[in-house]
């Protein structure tokens, strides 16, 4: 659990911050430089307070629908329950197909044509597939709830619904334009990538503000304005093969192994160390004979120990915070590679998956506002995560596009990918109030 942040060194007011489970901030007492509601503002928070139980309801009701992303019709049906919801407040709904990126598709909506274009993004799938144990929704107490995909993340969507339903009670969001993207793949992505990713990155280009409903770290007091992106990389090693005697003679040289070994051992001396670039192999095989495959991802191998192996394989990740980071690392693992042993030889392949969210003076000043707004509602400051602690995640196709992009939004828990993930449900209201009061202020806010 975090520290308590340090107080104001120039507050005029005492101030006690309760850390609660899940990190929750609770404000005993106005904080410095808050300021109060409008009438209107008023109005859209008690809207969200009304909002809990029906929240609540609809949470337990996805949550009990599986939707792994290799299960189709439960990825579907999620998109059916939610669908009529947004219809209701005046969206267009649009269920794209996945059969052409092999997943079972998206749901996206869209509504009006005035004032600044908002995408709001999420998913629709978890990690559970239907043989996992982890089905249903399960209320521990009165403040946490588990299941899964509950907090990663269809209590990010619950929250994003409870937030525009307070928006149209108020006629707040009719001087908006919002669209909504929410994936059916997000957990395993489909293929080819452009294709299952193409209508994110459509969307972005006619907005100028993305959000995500992810639950990101966790924590109430941060939210994510860089994220790290993702590309897989795999080295392929040929060498001499002969009895385990003759290795290191001229005529047949290193092996393998040893050439593998070399290239991994480089990778971590030359290259490890810079910010927010890290590299790891997830599988490394040597042997006389290699079977690879790489989806899913495995070897068999067969081999004695007196035979020199002339196979060697090894497959991992990159990940660095902006392209120009990606390219440079990718460059000089190339090089690398490339100082051959002898009588060996070598090559390295990249497949870039989800692009960096690099940070940047528009993503920093749509933190600043997200900040105002919960430091209003009486919920204390919110800071940037580091990127080190911050994953892939969708909102990275759509960041590139628009003018300001931030991620976290969404409800908050722990334990997720894993049959203790949680929801804290005391967070609902923060982040429902927080993404409601947000938007509510970015219509009013005219373009710079």
């Amino acid at each position: 659990m975090p520290s308590p942040p340090a107080k104001p060194p120039h507050s005029r007011f005492t101030c006690v911050r309760v850390w609660l489970l899940a990190s929750l901030v609770v404000s005993a007492c106005p904080a410095f430089g808050q300021r109060p509601l409008s009438r209107s503002e008023d109005a859209l928070i008690v809207a969200v307070r009304a909002s809990e139980d029906a929240s609540f309801a609809l949470l337990e009701r996805v949550v009990n629908i599986n939707s792994g992303t290799m299960n189709f019709a439960g990825v579907k049906q999620v998109a059916d329950v939610l669908r009529p919801r947004f219809e209701t407040l005046g969206f267009r709904t649009t269920w794209i197909d996945g059969a052409s990126f092999g997943r079972a598709g998206h749901l996206i909506a869209r509504r009006g044509s005035r004032g600044r274009h908002v995408l709001l993004i999420g998913h629709l799938d978890t990690v559970f597939e239907p043989q996992s144990p982890f089905q249903r929704f399960e209320r521990i107490d009165a403040t946490k709830a588990r299941g899964p995909g509950i907090a990663d993340m269809k209590g990010g969507i619950i929250v994003a619904l409870a937030a525009l339903e307070s928006l149209q009670k108020t006629k707040a969001l009719d001087r908006m334009t919002i669209t909504v993207v929410l994936h059916g793949d997000e957990e395993e992505s489909g293929t080819p990538l452009e294709v299952a990713r193409k209508d994110i990155i459509d969307a972005a280009r006619s907005a100028d503000i993305a959000m995500g409903l992810e639950n990101a770290a966790d924590d109430p007091a941060t939210a994510v304005t860089a994220r790290r992106g993702y590309t897989r990389w795999q080295v392929d090693v040929k060498a001499k093969s002969a009895h385990s005697s003759q290795i290191f003679t001229d005529e047949v040289g290193g092996g393998a192994a040893y050439e593998l070994s070399r290239i991994l051992a480089s990778f971590y001396e030359e290259l490890r160390g810079e910010e927010n670039v890290t590299f790891s192999p997830g599988l490394i095989a040597a042997s006389a004979q290699v079977a690879f495959d790489p989806e899913p991802l495995g070897a068999q191998l067969s081999g004695k120990d007196n035979i020199i192996p002339p196979i060697a394989v090894a497959s991992g990740d990159l990940r660095t915070l902006t392209l120009e980071q990606r390219e440079r690392t990718k460059e000089r693992m190339r090089n690398i590679v490339a100082a051959h042993l002898p009588q060996t030889s070598a090559e390295i392949v990249f497949e870039d998956g989800y692009p960096p969210m690099a940070p940047s003076a528009g993503n920093t000043k749509l933190l600043g506002l997200y900040d105002a707004v919960s430091r209003d509602l009486g919920y204390g400051p919110v800071t940037a995560v580091n990127p080190r602690h911050a994953g892939a995640a969708d909102v990275s196709f759509a960041a590139d596009h628009v003018e300001m992009a931030i991620d976290g939004l969404g409800l908050l828990g722990g334990g997720a990918h894993t049959p203790d993930e949680f929801a804290d449900l005391r967070t609902f209201q923060i982040q429902a109030q927080r993404l409601a009061l947000l938007l509510f202020r970015l219509s009013e806010r005219r373009p710079e």
